[in-house]
C-alpha cells in the first residue's frame, strides 16, 4: 500500500475503504491534525507502522484536549513542518532539549528571518542563557520537547529551573513541542517512571550536574536535594484553555531521552 501523507478522521468526513488513506498536501494546516509520511509501502517496517497507528491515536486524544498533534516519519520532514508554521520576524525562544540539537532543527532556525533566542550558539554565558528564559516568556513562539506523552494525550515534563514548563503552560503566544515515539507511554504514572529511570540520569550527565541517579543510574529521591537535583517542577498538561495553542510534533524516531 502506497501513503503519501494520511490524516486521523475529522467530523463529517466519510470512513475510506479499507486499504485506502485520505491524501492531504504536505502544507496542511497543524489545526487539522495529520500524519505526514513519504511514500513507501507502510508494511516493509513494522515500526513505522506502529509509530504511526500510536500517533493516529494520540491525535485524536490531543484534539480532545484543545491542543492539536501532527506526525512525521523522520525528523527532516518534522524540521520542514515546524519552520513552515513560523512566521517572518517571530521572537522564538527555546527550551532546554536534546531532540532539537540532534533533529536538525536548531541548526534550520539559525538560517531563518525570525529572532531566535540561542542559548546553543557558541560562547554563551549563564547570565545570557537566564536572561534568554525570562524573554522566552513573552515569545510568539516556544518551541521544547516533552519528557514524555501518554497514550491519551497528555504531556508530562519535570523540569529543574522551570522555565521550559512555564512557557508550555502560560506566556508564548504558540508551543510546538518535537517529540519522539521513543517518549510515548500508555500512562502518567509510566511518565513519570520514565522520566525518574531514563530522561534524568541521561540529562543529569548531559547539564553535567552529579545527580545520584547519574552516579548509580537508578532514581535515589530521597536522598537527591539541590543543588544536585534536577527534577524540581512536575507538571502533567491535561489540556489547554487556548485551542490550538500547543501543537505536538510527534516524530517517527528515537529523539533525545
Amino acid at each position: 500500500m502506497k501513503i503519501n501523507c494520511c490524516h486521523t478522521k475529522g467530523v463529517g468526513e466519510q470512513d475510506q475503504p479499507h486499504g485506502v488513506s485520505k491524501i492531504i498536501d504536505h502544507k496542511t494546516s497543524f489545526s487539522k491534525g495529520a500524519v505526514i509520511m513519504e511514500t513507501k509501502d507502510a508494511f516493509s517496517n513494522p515500526k513505522e507502522t506502529i509509530y504511526k497507528n500510536q500517533a493516529e491515536q494520540i491525535i485524536k486524544n490531543l484534539k480532545r484536549r484543545n491542543m492539536t498533534g501532527i506526525y512525521c516519519e523522520n525528523s527532516e520532514i518534522a524540521v520542514r513542518e515546524i519552520c513552515a508554521k513560523i512566521p517572518d520576524g517571530a521572537l522564538v525562544g527555546l527550551g532546554g532539549s536534546e531532540t532539537i540539537i540532534e533533529s536538525g532543527l536548531v541548526d534550520a532556525l539559525r538560517k531563518m528571518n525570525i529572532r531566535l533566542l540561542d542559548r546553543y550558539k557558541d560562547g554563551v554565558t549563564r547570565d545570557e542563557v537566564n536572561e534568554m528564559r525570562r524573554t522566552g516568556l513573552l515569545s510568539d513562539v516556544f518551541i521544547a520537547s516533552s519528557n514524555a506523552i501518554t497514550a491519551d494525550g497528555q504531556l508530562v515534563n519535570q523540569d529543574g529551573i522551570g522555565n521550559r514548563v512555564a512557557c508550555m503552560i502560560f506566556g508564548p503566544k504558540r508551543v510546538i513541542l518535537m517529540v519522539g515515539m521513543n517518549k510515548v507511554v500508555s500512562t502518567v504514572e509510566d511518565a513519570v517512571a520514565r522520566i525518574k529511570t531514563t530522561a534524568a540520569p541521561l540529562d543529569s550527565i548531559r547539564v553535567n550536574v552529579e545527580t545520584p541517579c547519574s552516579r548509580f543510574g537508578f532514581c535515589k529521591d530521597p536522598h537527591c536535594t539541590p543543588p544536585n537535583r534536577i527534577c524540581s517542577q512536575l507538571v502533567v498538561i491535561e489540556s489547554s484553555m487556548s485551542p490550538d495553542r500547543i501543537t505536538v510534533v510527534l516524530v517517527g524516531e528515537e529523539l533525545g531521552y
